[in-house]
């Protein structure tokens, strides 16, 4: 018995074997070949003929049905192997979380099940254990990663991932409130808190070697992000129309290449003239060290809930406040559509005016928000 598949043959055989005891057994086999050699192949013995031949004749019908022959080639990949290639083939495009969440997600015995045979009530059970220490706004995140490495998988590499079974969890799972989005964040810094982080970088013990304040500054008139601060070069300012090019600007869906002009605040570009030229980098350190510092001196100083990424918040709910349009807002964050940028504005009702005018820490003279 032979029927082809596309490029595909199955071949099903029956073979007699006796036993010791003088009765008989029937081996049913299924081989499936392409271009006339063996890719697959599984067996099994049965006491009657009749048997084998039912099980032979039925295993041809289901390796013929929809995508079967590419979930017996590739039985077996696991989630976490799926993962693994992944990350070798697409990681250099991976932002710094992307990265760490695909670590830590081969950690999960998820990782070891295997990835077409896995069934929705599999990822539910992730979710359930995953919500003992975290929050249902961080776990969904596993399922959102979970997805891109799944469908890369069917489209790429053909591997028939359980994509299927991954969408149905993921609707249960938001159905029962298991996971959510993640919280639309509207910290904004008062001025008692930058007096009180900008003052404690003046100290010996805060200052080391880094310009803290100015960075602090940089970031709270700019909306640049830290990792942006400490990429952009003198070599890309426009000094005639005060902007810069920001580098690997943050997209949703271009991770590298995404060199993007903004225009720089007043405040922002007088930061930059007082900066020594010793690099070919305007703030040449490193990122992390400077969220990590930000972290810490909020704790010691008792400021909760705060972290650098707010100040590209207070930035831009600053300059609409201020009375800037769209537009204008966007030239200096950098954001290409008005739905991006609403998440970063999150204005004021006490304080509908310039937040910082006449304020001792503001680089600038004091006086109306300056137009670009």
């Amino acid at each position: 018995m032979e029927h082809r598949i596309r490029t595909w043959s199955i071949v099903a055989t029956i073979t007699v074997r006796a036993r010791a005891d003088g009765t008989k057994s029937y081996r049913a086999a299924i081989r499936i070949k392409r271009k006339g050699k063996v890719v697959y192949r599984e067996s099994r013995t049965f006491d009657r003929k009749a048997f084998a031949k039912d099980w032979a004749a039925r295993r041809e019908l289901e390796l013929q049905e929809h995508d079967a022959l590419n979930k017996v080639m590739h039985r077996g990949v696991t989630i976490g192997e799926l993962i693994k290639r992944y990350q070798k083939e697409f990681g250099s495009g991976f932002g710094r979380s992307k990265a760490k969440d695909m670590e830590r997600l081969q950690t999960y015995a998820l990782a070891d099940l295997d990835a077409i045979e896995t069934t929705g009530r599999d990822f539910v059970d992730h979710v359930v254990d995953r919500l003992k220490t975290v929050k249902p706004q961080t776990a969904v995140n596993d399922l959102i990663w979970l997805r891109g490495v799944f469908k890369t998988a069917r489209s790429a590499w053909g591997i028939p991932a359980a994509l299927e079974a991954l969408n149905d969890a993921t609707e249960t799972c938001r159905r029962e409130r298991l996971i959510a989005k993640p919280d639309k964040r509207d910290r904004r810094p008062t001025l008692a808190e930058l007096e009180s982080l900008l003052q404690y970088a003046k100290t010996n013990e805060a200052r080391r070697s880094i310009p803290h304040q100015d960075i602090i500054l940089f970031a709270l008139f700019s909306a640049r992000r830290q990792d942006e601060i400490t990429r952009i070069r003198w070599a890309d300012l426009d000094e005639r129309r005060k902007m810069v090019i920001v580098a690997d600007m943050k997209h949703p869906s271009q991770k590298t290449g995404n060199h993007r002009r903004v225009y720089l605040t007043d405040e922002a570009w007088a930061i930059i003239q007082r900066q020594p030229k010793t690099d070919e980098r305007i703030f040449p350190y490193n990122s992390k060290s400077l969220s990590a510092r930000f972290t810490e001196w909020c704790k010691f100083l008792g400021i909760k809930d705060l972290h650098f990424h707010d100040l590209r918040h207070e930035c831009v709910s600053w300059l609409f406040e201020c009375g800037w349009d769209i537009p204008r807002v966007s030239g200096v964050s950098g954001h290409t559509t008005w739905s991006s940028l609403q998440r970063y504005t999150h204005l004021s009702q006490q304080e509908p005016h310039d937040k910082y005018e006449g304020w001792a820490w503001r680089p600038v003279p004091v006086g109306e928000c300056k137009e670009l």
